[in-house]
């Protein structure tokens, strides 16, 4: 039997997603969870992977058992055992041939600004971005990600299947004036490793006119050789926000 959950966590005290050798990982820590209960190894499969510092609303992850289970009771004591950062909001079956990862659709996530200084209750939940920006530009540059491209100088990535090429459906930007916050949502078909936080860099360094603004032009254009941008936003204001099926 075939289940698949859908869990939110607080990134911050993890090294992202995948299990590694003496890291602490949000994999790792489910996996030990299921495995205690379930009296055997437990290895799940995501939807993705995010990076160190990096959060999720709900992420998606499946595993297989053997036997029928109460699927109520397991979250529940799943809940119980695991961290308090880490969450199980959802366990249902599905067919033995779904996959957490290769069966979805498109991915949405956000990224939080904080167009201000600290403030000492979000530190680690937003990227704080004090520095004078045009916040025009920021939209405007934020919007060229829009459509299918060639995605090669936005990601550490070294070999992609697809060819870097990714379609982002729709970026859209809000300002919230009474908080100071810039909330940049994104939704694609599939996001590479430091993609989005390499996107709002590039964008913030077009904001504060450091690059022109045919810089994201140029680097999306297809070229032979790559020339990965240097940009990179902090990973305390990225989201994983949900995985459409």
């Amino acid at each position: 039997m075939r289940l698949l959950c859908q869990v939110s966590y607080k990134g911050t005290n993890y090294q992202g997603w995948q299990k590694q050798k003496d890291a602490p990982t949000i994999q790792e820590e489910i996996e030990k969870v299921l495995s205690k209960i379930l009296n055997s190894e437990i290895n799940i499969q995501g939807s993705g992977r995010t990076d160190s510092g990096v959060h999720a609303q709900r992420q998606y992850f499946h595993f297989d058992v053997e036997k029928d289970i109460d699927i109520d009771r397991l979250r529940y004591s799943a809940n119980c055992l695991l961290p308090k950062d880490i969450f199980i909001n959802e366990i249902r079956k599905v067919d033995d041939d779904f996959h957490a990862r290769y069966s979805a659709k498109s991915k949405t996530y956000t990224y939080i600004l904080r167009l201000d200084e600290r403030n000492p209750f979000n530190y680690d939940l937003e990227t704080i971005y004090p520095l004078p920006i045009n916040v025009n530009l920021l939209i405007t540059a934020l919007k060229q990600f829009e459509g299918t491209h060639n995605f090669q100088d936005f990601t550490s990535k070294e070999e992609d299947e697809d060819g870097f090429i990714r379609t982002i459906y729709s970026v859209e930007p809000t300002y919230i004036e009474q908080t100071k916050q810039f909330i940049i949502t994104f939704k694609g078909n599939g996001f590479m490793r430091y993609m989005i936080r390499n996107m709002v860099g590039t964008a913030l360094a077009i904001a504060s006119q450091k690059e022109k603004e045919d810089f994201i032009i140029y680097h999306l254009s297809k070229k032979e050789t790559r020339e990965i941008v240097s940009y990179k936003a902090a990973p305390e204001g990225l989201y994983l926000v949900d995985v459409n099926y």
